[in-house]
């Protein structure tokens, strides 16, 4: 059995890991970054079109105010380019196809009406809530006593409106309402900025995509720490005492002061623990489960859509692909639609067959965009829920009663372990902008320790 004696083991290479090791890195810590996979990125993957250009089959978005990942990406010589939104987009709710420029679809005046005021009452909620300690607001446990289901019951008028709402909360959370706590969901959208943020193309968090695919901000990290990074390394056993950890992974053992964990809460859970973690903390793993999401590039000779006068943009609440976007590449072809299997259709979908699930997402398409769209050249799908070191996405959630209960452990610090990963961000929890503020303030918390031991 090997041994190794570094400052910090950082546990996870997606990019709020190798964030960490960076930082660390560069304030002069002696670092290792253990991946179970045998790539980094965690939850961003790029696949492969014809003729060999990448395309994202994991997260793919950044957007305004999302600060910490639009600095890394100029930090790390990379780019980029607007989501396409010229055209008209497709909405189907309530049983009516519209087409539509602009932010919002033609619809019912009442509904309109539904939604604008409870949107209204879920962004004032997202003000009020503290991003950084949302167990702290005065109504937590009322509000955390509660799924988001049942919230949008009370405060939706109509059907429509409460199928908009489903249709967002796919969406955005790649869960069901009623997954998920309102308190972790005002939370969320808080930590965002407003709904609007997290739904919008222009101005929103699908504003841009990163040249070369997102999974570039993970390569380029990976390569400037070079050997450091140890991929096919899952890690399953962590010994800890105020003394340090000792990391285990296969035959090897890292010593370290330090450990950075920064997997999926549901991975993290996973690990063995000695001694066992504090009661709080185990309590919290046991309450945040992944989202479920199968994400599907359908790629075409060229993006005939356009050509129609048709943003690739569509939502239904009637279809299984209930969101839809133009993700042909940088260069403009070959043309690419991106959809997305959310919740319980991401339930239902997998227990389709290839073919049948493949049949069934042409089906969608070509009822958004027309016939053509049942004659792709290509078609590539990715179910995150099968993936054994992702076990779901977008992120983690709470379920009602946690946050109130259990969520002061969520980025507190136990003896030498730090915990990083979006689900604890404070902006923009569960983008990649969330997994970078992690990954800065983990690397923070450890060099803080180290100066105050030298200082005493």
């Amino acid at each position: 059995m090997g041994e190794q004696m570094v400052d910090v083991v950082v546990i996870g290479a997606g990019v709020a890991g190798l964030v960490a090791a960076h930082d660390l890195v560069q304030g002069g810590s002696d670092v290792r970054v253990l991946e179970a996979r045998d790539r980094v990125g965690g939850r961003l993957l790029n696949g492969e079109l014809p003729g060999g250009s990448p395309i994202e089959v994991g997260g793919q978005w950044v957007g305004p105010t999302q600060n910490h990942v639009l600095q890394l990406i100029d930090q790390l010589g990379l780019s980029t380019y607007p989501t396409y939104i010229a055209g008209q987009h497709i909405a189907e709710f309530g049983g009516k196809r519209s087409q539509y420029t602009g932010r919002i679809p033609r619809l019912n005046p009442l509904v309109l009406a539904d939604i604008g005021q409870t949107q209204w009452r879920l962004d004032r909620l997202g003000r009020l809530v503290s991003a950084s300690d949302p167990w702290q607001f005065s109504r937590a446990v009322e509000l955390d006593g509660q799924t988001f289901e049942t919230w949008l019951r009370k405060t939706a008028r109509t059907h429509q409106a409460r199928a908009f709402f489903r249709l967002v909360t796919q969406a955005v959370f790649s869960a069901e309402p009623s997954d998920l706590s309102a308190l972790w969901a005002a939370f969320y959208i808080g930590a965002a900025g407003g709904l609007d943020m997290l739904i919008d193309t222009a101005g929103g968090a699908q504003q841009d995509r990163v040249v070369g695919g997102t999974q570039t901000i993970a390569l380029s990290l990976a390569a400037e720490l070079g050997d450091r990074v140890l991929l096919d390394s899952p890690v399953t056993d962590v010994e800890w005492s105020e003394a340090g950890v000792a990391v285990r992974t296969g035959d090897t053992v890292l010593r370290a002061r330090n450990a950075v964990i920064a997997v999926p809460p549901p991975l993290a859970a996973r690990i063995h623990y000695s001694p066992a973690l504090p009661g709080d903390r185990d309590q919290l793993f046991q309450r945040m489960p992944m989202g479920r999401v199968i994400k599907i590039n359908v790629v075409y000779d060229e993006p005939f859509w356009r050509a129609a006068g048709l943003s690739g943009q569509a939502n239904s609440d009637r279809r299984s692909l209930g969101t839809v976007f133009d993700n042909t590449p940088h260069a403009g072809g070959p043309g690419v639609l991106v959809g997305f299997l959310e919740g319980r259709h991401a339930d239902t979908g997998a227990q389709l067959s290839a073919a049948d699930r493949r049949r069934q997402i042409l089906a969608d398409l070509a009822g958004y965009f027309g016939p053509q769209a049942h004659d792709p050249i290509d078609y590539i799908e990715r179910d995150w829920a099968a993936e054994e070191f992702s076990r779901g996405g977008y992120g983690a959630f709470t379920t009602p009663g946690a946050l109130s209960r259990f969520g002061s452990a969520l980025r507190k610090p136990i003896g030498p372990l730090h915990w990083a990963g979006t689900e604890t961000a404070t902006r923009w929890a569960g983008y990649i902008d969330g997994a970078a503020e992690s990954g800065h303030r983990a690397a923070r918390e450890i060099r803080i320790k180290a100066t105050a031991k030298t200082v005493s």
